[in-house]
């Protein structure tokens, strides 16, 4: 249990201040992508005292005392009925009052895990230890490739592929104490999509046929998340979009999402009591022929 860490962490979060160089560039433009809502988002987004967070748990050590703990906390599962023919391997418990609680280090065919950055890969590194047990450590790969090249060196080689790709992570961005890099970072935000889609090619290359794809990010940004996924569709005839309203109408009662662009993704908005986001979430298919 990691105990005497967790609070002053949270603490010094709380005292961080509000870089106002993007604050201001977030205003200009999500005034004009999101309108009204980005009033309540912003709200939730520069006050961090407002966060939501979950615990997650495992089949592999599930610890039923917490569990009970966390109930008494007000605590609920997450997703819960959704999927009524998943396995309970995972189980999210989520709880709208903010606030953290400790963490608990878990321990648990072939998962490939890539991340360029090596600082980012031993942050995966550490979170697959703590989740993965030691005897199945053989079927999980770490690597620092460019993802841009997996497609090439391993066609066709998986069912599913996630790309948790590089993004304008407004909620950090909003806190950078840097504005010097926080103007950089800025500066260099409108080439971010086009990594973003070399990205998503690559993945699809390595994606078999009737595999599915998941595209995701952590900004409200529309040139890095519908606009993408446009493209992309837009110049890949084998992949289908997944319509995704059925899965936000079941979890509206956890989330608020944009009104707009539910067809093939799901804008996850921070809001008043479900402070969660932003995070796009977007599903594509590859078809068979």
């Amino acid at each position: 249990m990691v105990l005497s860490r967790l609070k002053p962490q949270s603490e010094r979060k709380l005292t961080k201040q509000i870089c106002r160089v993007v604050l201001d560039h977030f205003e200009k433009q999500y005034v004009k992508e999101l309108g009204d809502s980005w009033i309540t988002i912003r709200d939730i987004l520069t006050s961090p005292a407002c966060w939501q967070h979950a615990v997650l748990f495992n089949r592999f050590n599930y610890p039923f005392e917490l569990e009970k703990d966390l109930q008494l906390k007000r605590y609920h599962p997450l997703l819960q009925g959704y999927f009524p023919n998943c396995p309970k391997s995972l189980i999210c418990y989520v709880n709208r009052i903010p606030g953290r609680i400790p963490s608990e280090r878990h321990q648990f065919g072939y998962f490939h895990c890539n991340e360029y950055d090596s600082l980012r890969s031993r942050w995966l590194k550490q979170t697959l230890e703590s989740f993965i047990p030691q005897p199945m450590t053989h079927i999980i790969k770490v690597s620092e490739l460019d993802g841009r090249e997996i497609g090439d060196t391993q066609p066709e080689m998986f069912d599913k592929v996630l790309v948790d790709a590089p993004c304008s992570n407004d909620r950090s961005w909003l806190f950078s104490s840097d504005t010097q890099k926080a103007s950089y970072r800025l500066n260099q935000r409108k080439e971010l999509p086009l990594m973003q889609i070399e990205l998503l090619r690559s993945a699809i290359r390595a994606l078999r046929p009737g595999g599915s794809l998941v595209y995701s990010t952590c900004t409200l940004s529309k040139a890095e998340n519908i606009d993408v996924v446009d493209q992309i569709l837009n110049s890949h005839s084998n992949i289908i979009p997944v319509d995704m309203k059925e899965m936000a109408s079941a979890v509206s009662h956890e989330f608020t999402f944009a009104p707009n662009g539910q067809e093939y993704g799901l804008l996850v908005l921070p809001d008043k009591g479900k402070a969660w986001g932003p995070m796009f979430v977007a599903k594509l298919n590859k078809s068979v022929s």
